[in-house]
């Protein structure tokens, strides 16, 4: 089989359907996906080799998101690229400049699959679309969703009530406040940059994180 240009964060099934059915057709994965999520991926393409015996998925896990991104560009450069290649969302856009991927509309386009690009919910495809056409680059697949732990005996300690978690920005602050003065060493903390958290619920309720008219 010809090597194939590889779309980000794209999910096995869309480029599986292409190439010649006469041998089977590996179709290398690479991806990002350890743990849990990892066997996930690896019972995702078992299912579709099983259904799907002219094609062979063949998931390989390559590290975090930059470092499997920076060994898929190096493997484009060599000639080795795999068929397909996951990379967190805002790396569409460095895939792109690289000339490493082709855009996943013209993969489905080519291969005359009928494809719902506005089945994605817009918030989330936003971040893999072209700003200009609308198409998606590459699909969204494994999009993460923010969770909010929090400790009901820390809450109690600090006289609130554990069953209502914080549900405003304001809630947040007031809460963190009364959890520090309680003892804690800090009220809260996040496992990512705060601006994500702020531009996820920010875009999830219509508000602007950004615009050109706040020159950002």
């Amino acid at each position: 089989m010809k090597p194939l240009h590889y779309t980000a964060s794209a999910l096995a099934l869309g480029l599986a359907l292409m190439g010649n059915a006469q041998a089977v057709t590996t179709i290398p994965f690479w991806h990002s996906m350890e743990g849990e999520l990892g066997k996930e991926v690896d019972s995702l393409a078992q299912r579709f080799n099983a259904e799907n015996p002219d094609y062979k998925i063949v998931p390989t896990y390559k590290g975090n998101y930059e470092q499997n991104l920076s060994a898929g560009i190096a493997a484009f450069r060599t000639g080795n690229a795999p068929a397909i290649l996951q990379v967190y969302e805002v790396g569409t856009a460095t895939m792109m400049a690289s000339k490493a991927i082709k855009p996943v509309y013209d993969v489905f386009k080519e291969a005359g699959i009928q494809f719902d690009e506005s089945q994605f919910v817009p918030t989330v495809s936003g971040y893999y679309s072209d700003s200009k056409t609308g198409h998606l680059l590459s699909q969204p697949f494994n999009s993460s969703t923010p969770v909010l732990y929090y400790n009901k005996d820390a809450f109690k300690k600090a006289g609130l009530d554990p069953e209502q978690p914080p549900k405003t920005w304001q809630d947040l602050a007031d809460y963190a406040a009364k959890l520090k003065a309680s003892g804690m060493k800090c009220g809260y903390a996040s496992g990512w940059q705060g601006w994500i958290q702020l531009e996820n619920f920010s875009a999830w309720n219509g508000l602007p994180f950004a615009s050109k008219k706040q020159r950002l």
